[in-house]
């Protein structure tokens, strides 16, 4: 089985492109599910060989319940369930086996969260949180307006090469999930951060030595290499400290803030669609219950017969 992974694992990431972030995430939930159906051996570190054909949905959702019973979450039980789909239909589709028993197995129900998002006021207040008399604060200044101003992931963000920034026409090239690439604007506020960033980048990039430098990316650390969406994770969570009243805000709040705040001023929820990269408009309509609670609660407070 383990062979079968591993050209699995290649059929991601260079047929599908998939992210690094997703194909760590199919690794992990996949190599769980071999754990549990042919644990290592304490002393050796071998498992017994597994005959593919064997596995049935009976064993798929024995593993699930012991999931369930280690109070694991729903939305991180449905996610190993889709990988299992995923890497079995893969299976169906090499003629390895005949059926895709995942399919059989029902996905965990799972409650509709709303996406977190920030008023307005509190993203220009977040935003300008960062000390720009700072090198540092030059370059999380520019982050984030970019964050905001366009609605890109962060992986994207960090994806970000010189050579997708348009600084004439205000654009930036953007590369998102299985590599499609999407043009996004941004304002006059995100240029002015990133114009103000580029008198320090040098600095960072100077950090490193010549042969380790990143020349092409935009966002560059203090070892002058390309910034992570781990580092971009932790510079959110030290500013967020510094701005009261706001508390657990993820890089991704400033993207569905955008998404909501364009939807609030009138913008065509396919235009936005456009600009988040999603593939289908189902994925942009859940803003639209956002803006919904918005307009209730406008009623309930204006409206003289609410």
């Amino acid at each position: 089985m383990e062979q079968l992974l591993t050209q699995f694992f290649e059929h991601l990431r260079y047929e599908r492109n998939v992210s690094e972030h997703t194909l760590r995430n199919y690794m992990s939930d996949l190599l769980q599910f071999l754990d549990y159906i042919a644990p290592q051996d304490a002393q050796t570190g071998n498992r017994r060989e597994v005959d593919i054909k064997q596995i049935d949905h009976i064993t798929i959702r024995e593993w699930l319940s012991t999931l369930h019973a280690a109070q694991k979450k729903k939305t991180s039980v449905a996610r190993k369930l889709a990988a299992l789909r995923t890497f079995f239909q893969f299976l169906v589709r090499e003629g390895v086996v005949e059926l895709n028993p995942a399919k059989l197995v029902s996905t965990p129900r799972l409650e509709k969260k709303l996406p977190v998002h920030l008023s307005v006021e509190d993203a220009i207040r977040f935003i300008e949180t960062p000390d720009t008399e700072t090198d540092l604060g030059k370059r999380d200044r520019a982050i984030l307006e970019l964050l905001y101003g366009t609605g890109v992931r962060v992986s994207e963000l960090t994806k970000l090469d010189m050579s997708d920034i348009d600084f004439k026409e205000k654009l930036i090239r953007v590369t998102g999930k299985r590599r499609k690439q999407r043009i996004v604007p941004f304002g006059d506020p995100a240029l002015h951060a990133l114009l103000n960033y580029l008198t320090v980048r040098n600095a960072f990039l100077q950090s490193a030595p010549m042969d380790e430098r990143d020349t092409q990316a935009v966002f560059l650390n203090y070892q002058g290499t390309r910034i992570t969406t781990r580092s971009v994770g932790r510079m959110v969570d030290k500013y967020i400290t510094q701005c009261a009243g706001l508390h657990n805000i993820s890089p991704h709040a400033l993207r569905h803030s955008f998404a909501t705040h364009l939807l609030d001023s009138g913008a065509d929820l396919r235009d936005i669609q456009e600009l988040l990269g999603h593939a289908r408009l189902s994925t942009t309509q859940i803003y639209t219950h956002v803006s919904m609670e918005k307009l209730i609660e406008v009623y309930d407070k204006t409206h003289p017969k609410a």
